[in-house]
């Protein structure tokens, strides 16, 4: 039964046409990185559902490609939105939503960390679509900027991207042998967003003494 269902998701997955699965990714994450839309638009895990419909190494590198790419001009547009409308957007409906406290979290993070708090920002929940801004309020150069954001990116999407495809790779090829290769999956995906969630966590923690106004 469990199969049954989980054969079914993948098997919608995979009907959407590669080009439109990879580019409905990149989009997503273009979408997360710019302008506070990473608060409501959920590009992780639509980067993790297309990618189990990856057929093939070509699909494969395609979505690492375009998804990364999608990443780096996401992020270039929340940095020049801060770089020329930062305090009209902090000042906005959704900036004042955000809420200062947050805001001069970001502030304190970038200044203190520079490239490495670009870096970091793109595990940690929240500021991966307020850093990006920040960065360009602050008057970081792009290039060290791009830099960082590249390095941070092409990491993410490479675990995010793999993980979804070699998983569900694996299943397909356990479920033709055993009725309970869907509960493995299933487990397997519970550990893994379990594991995800305590190593965000201990990133969040280890920088957040750069986050803070106080001393260090």
């Amino acid at each position: 039964m469990i199969n049954d269902i989980l054969n079914w998701v993948i098997d919608l997955v995979s009907s959407v046409d590669p080009v439109t699965r990879t580019a409905i990714a990149g989009v997503a994450v273009f979408l997360e990185t710019s302008f506070l839309l990473g608060l409501v638009v959920p590009g992780d895990t639509t980067v993790l559902v297309a990618s189990t419909g990856i057929a093939n190494t070509s699909e494969y590198v395609g979505m690492l490609l375009v998804v990364t790419g999608g990443a780096l001009i996401g992020e270039t547009v929340g940095f020049y939105l801060g770089r020329f409308f930062g305090e009209r957007l902090r000042l906005s409906r959704a900036g004042r939503w955000i809420g200062e406290e947050r805001w001069q979290q970001a502030d304190t993070f970038v200044h203190r960390r520079g490239g490495p708090a670009v870096f970091a920002s793109r595990f940690l929940p929240f500021f991966h679509s307020v850093v990006p801004l920040t960065a360009g309020m602050t008057g970081m150069r792009y290039r060290t900027f791009i830099a960082w954001t590249a390095a941070a990116s092409a990491l993410w999407t490479s675990i995010y991207v793999s993980l979804a495809y070699f998983l569900t790779e694996e299943y397909l090829a356990l479920t033709e042998q055993f009725e309970w290769a869907g509960w493995v999956f299933i487990v397997l995906v519970v550990v893994l967003i379990v594991v995800n969630s305590l190593v965000k966590k201990r990133i969040a923690r280890s920088q957040s003494k750069f986050m803070s106004d106080e001393p260090e």
